[in-house]
């Protein structure tokens, strides 16, 4: 009998564009983790982030951490972990560094991460994004949800001119299309 075997893939993995400088890549190997913060213990998941990633908790619309672990507050009580991450472990391995001190779901398959960079992506980015991108309103760690085009979109500063664009991953071909679409333009213009 013929043995079968399924091998999950990112919905645009591969993907690697060039626009002139600019750029854009799906980042297939981040994990994204939300973390809850449990009722009245702030505190302690505040300490449990210190202990584990050296970060501080991030304040509203700001991201803390680095490269490493960046974590980017989504709610009033909650936040997303991005890191490096390439087997699907990803929330066990939170989990286990919190020890209790916070509310854990993987949201890895949940969205689908586009890294954008190169010296017009905020000529590109204004096209299809709603938010003042410029560096004094939304400076490098600085975070949103937001829409681009009608997708439902979150967006994070990560560089003078680079971004981590994250779309449904049920709508990520239509996603990739409207960016690679204004990308093209202004590169074109």
């Amino acid at each position: 009998m013929r043995e079968f075997r399924l091998t999950a893939t990112p919905p645009l993995a591969g993907t690697n564009r060039r626009f002139g400088q600019n750029r854009i890549v799906a980042r297939t190997d981040l994990a994204l983790v939300s973390v809850a913060v449990p009722l009245g213990g702030e505190a302690a998941l505040a300490e449990a982030f210190t202990q584990n990633w050296g970060i501080d908790l991030p304040a509203p619309k700001l991201s803390t951490g680095s490269d490493r672990m960046r974590a980017v507050r989504t709610a009033p009580d909650q936040m997303m972990l991005i890191f490096p991450h390439e087997t699907p472990d990803a929330e066990v391995v939170v989990q286990s560094a919190l020890d209790g001190r916070g509310y854990t779901t993987d949201q890895t398959d949940v969205w689908a991460i586009l890294e954008v960079s190169g010296p017009g992506v905020l000529r590109a980015l204004e096209r299809i994004c709603p938010l003042d991108l410029d560096p004094e309103a939304f400076p490098i760690g600085a975070f949103a949800r937001t829409v681009m085009e009608h997708m439902a979109a979150m967006i994070l500063r990560t560089g003078d001119d680079r971004f981590l664009l994250m779309g449904a991953s049920s709508s990520a071909g239509s996603f990739l299309e409207e960016i690679e679409r204004s990308f093209a333009y202004t590169a074109a213009a």
